[in-house]
């Protein structure tokens, strides 16, 4: 067979086609064969551990002896004085990066922790019955061995700056001086335990910078309630709207409704709202999820390419030649074609991966855009947008459960989404390339095509058919009077639906198909994300991610309600303020005149006082909690925590209203007043 004339079967292609652009783009080399041995770094990790470990437990020593001293000494605190509390995750005020920063240092040790030879650092050549009690102890052992970096930050003392910056330090020095000594592992890919820290290493070095940063400034005295976050929410729901609106009929210009697109996929902060610290830490722990994976997906697959396409020599012609395929006579042209193919491969895998990563970003951030909104509307009563029917926003067993675990369940569900996403993906590209691109490119083989050809006059015919519907709807059976629409030509309209029956039904298979294709890439795309369910909105409940989220926000929302920690942080300044007062009667009485406040200010004052009372009483999250309710309702009967006062006559029921109706008056409870 003439070289020039070869036909490269099962694809068709020439030889010559393509052989001068791939000696350009793709030349396949062999590269020597290289060994990594096993590394031991100077600084030892079993001694450093031991020292850490010790290091550790005298700061916590250290930092538990000043905390009792410090609630001898003040004997009131509004904050967390617990070294057994690591941070208050109720508090929407406090410094989110520092816990954000420990968590990712955590999952990026339990990413490395999967494939680890030896799981715990005190133990080397771990054996392999042993190995899997091992990971389950190394999973306990990291929380604790980073638990004094959470505890020094959360006790807001320049002591505990200190010693977080020392552990700080020590943890990311040595880090640094092993990698730099052994840069290379055997362990799947030469680099990849290098490439796998660095995640470690930008959490490790935000904490050296952020620790002494925080002992300059000083312990805030704004954590919490004394913060004067919540004061400014109430006042933003209190302002009185704007009297300019824009009307209504106006139309959004198509280049707005472009860009309104990647805006809802973009997170703006806003002034008067602070992202709850749980969904501040889970975004952040998967990114670092999202990076891990992408990590291991290339570096299992992609080496393994590369290895199998230097591999291939001669040999691979013979190989063929027992499954009946012959590609050509000449043996290296059979290793150029294969080696080519591979390298196709390759690309369409690491495109696979990038889009990948890039998908599961922007769903990220658009569940960052949809967290806030879910947050705001629950703390304004909106029940409906969430769930499917009436509840309680109260605790729960589920739902403590479910708060507690939110991080590590969206971390493992953006894990397994992007492997899937991957896979998918990778058909895809595979089926693109193959069957579409190089055939079209190259004019020969093209299947896909000559089949669709083939069926020409089924696909003119559906094509016209569903025309011929869609014109006729449009100008034979609307009617347009007096502003309103109506059918028109009833008749004929009767006569078109009958005959286009059996064309509607092969158009119905073709839909059928579509459908199946568009819920399957929906659900693998969106599968990362826990703010939305899968499923349908009467089967949500068995959706256990997006129960995990709800059930998330029922202990988020009642816990750390901006309106009740406003009124909370009220009362405690008011008792503060009356023993002032009583400290100035009893100057007054020994002989010390005190000029009273004017009139108008007390009198501002107490309506100001009144307004956010009058706000937490129509606070729907808050009615159930009460004790009174509690006594007298049953469950039955309070619905979104409003008492249904059925025997009355004003029932809700009675007008119309709905049952989550009482939000308006915890947005707006000036109206109110106003009337009164």
């Amino acid at each position: 067979m003439n070289q020039s004339t070869v036909e490269l079967e099962p694809f068709g292609y020439s030889y010559n086609d393509y052989s001068d652009w791939y000696s350009n783009n793709a030349e396949p080399t062999k590269p020597p064969k290289e060994v990594i041995l096993p590394c031991d770094p100077t600084a030892d990790d079993k001694f450093f551990h031991i020292c850490i470990l010790s290091m550790s437990l005298v700061v916590m020593l250290i930092l538990a002896v000043l905390t009792r001293k410090n609630k001898f000494c003040q004997g009131f605190s509004r904050g967390s004085s617990s070294i057994f509390s690591p941070t208050n995750f109720l508090d929407q005020t406090q410094e989110k990066g520092l816990v954000m920063a420990v968590y990712g240092l955590m999952f990026s040790k339990l990413a490395v922790l999967v494939i680890a030879p030896d799981p715990l650092p005190f133990s080397k050549g771990t054996p392999v019955e042993l190995k899997e009690y091992m990971k389950i102890i190394a999973i306990f052992y990291y929380p604790v061995l980073y638990y004094p970096l959470l505890a020094c930050s959360t006790l807001q003392r320049k002591a505990g700056y200190v010693f977080g910056a020392l552990l700080s330090f020590c943890h990311f020095g040595v880090l640094v001086w092993q990698k730099f000594d052994c840069p290379t592992t055997p362990e799947i890919y030469k680099y990849y335990a290098l490439l796998a820290s660095l995640p470690q290493l930008a959490c490790l070095a935000y904490l050296c910078v952020q620790f002494p940063l925080l002992f300059v400034r000083g312990p805030k005295t704004d954590e919490d309630l004394d913060s004067s976050y919540y004061t400014n929410y109430v006042k933003s729901l209190l302002k009185r709207k704007s009297s300019t609106v824009s009307s209504s009929t106006e139309q959004p210009t198509l280049a707005e409704r472009i860009l309104e697109v990647p805006k809802s996929y973009i997170y703006i902060p806003e002034k008067v709202f602070c992202f709850p610290l749980k969904l501040a830490v889970s975004a952040f722990v998967a990114s670092v999820a999202i990076y891990h994976t992408a990590l291991l997906l290339v570096v299992l697959v992609v080496p393994t390419l590369h290895i199998v396409r230097a591999g291939i020599d001669e040999n691979i012609a013979f190989l063929l030649l027992g499954f009946g395929v012959v590609l050509s006579d000449d043996r290296m042209e059979v290793v150029n074609i294969i080696t080519f193919y591979t390298w196709l491969l390759e690309v369409c895998y690491l495109s696979a991966v990038t889009l990948s990563c890039i998908v599961s970003l922007l769903m990220l951030m658009r569940s960052m855009v949809l967290h806030r909104s879910n947050v705001k509307g629950l703390y304004k009563g909106d029940i409906y947008n969430l769930y499917n029917s009436l509840k309680t926003l109260s605790p729960s067993k589920p739902g403590i459960v479910c708060w507690m675990g939110l991080t590590g369940y969206q971390a493992a569900i953006v894990c397994l989404g992007m492997a899937i996403q991957t896979v998918v993906f990778f058909i895809c590209f595979l089926f693109l390339v193959f069957l579409i691109i190089i055939p079209v490119f190259y004019g020969r083989n093209i299947i896909v095509f000559e089949i669709a050809g083939k069926a020409w006059p089924v696909w003119v015919t559906l094509i016209l058919a569903t025309a011929l519907q869609h014109v006729t709807a449009k100008f034979a059976f609307i009617k347009k009077e007096a502003g309103t629409r109506d059918l028109n030509k009833r008749e004929s309209l009767y006569l078109l639906t009958y005959l286009l029956f059996l064309i509607n039904t092969l158009v119905g298979q073709i839909v059928a198909l579509w459908r199946m294709v568009i819920t399957a890439l929906y659900n693998i795309i969106h599968f990362g994300r826990i703010d939305i369910s899968l499923l349908h909105r009467t089967a949500e409940s068995y959706d256990p991610a997006y129960q995990y989220y709800t059930q998330f926000l029922k202990v988020e929302v009642s816990q750390s309600h901006p309106v009740m920690k406003a009124f909370c942080g009220l009362l405690l300044d008011m008792m503060v303020e009356c023993g002032r007062a009583g400290h100035k009667i009893r100057d007054a009485e020994e002989g010390i005149e005190e000029n009273r406040p004017r009139k108008a200010a007390s009198s501002s004052r107490i309506r100001a006082r009144w307004q956010v009372l009058y706000t937490l009483v129509n606070n729907p999250s808050l009615l159930g909690s009460r004790k009174h309710f509690q006594i007298r309702q049953t469950s039955e009967s309070i619905l979104n925590g409003t008492p249904n006062h059925s025997s009355k006559k004003g029932s809700r029921k009675e007008s119309g209203r709905p049952a989550a109706e009482p939000a308006e008056s915890t947005e707006n409870p000036t109206n109110q007043d106003k009337s009164d």
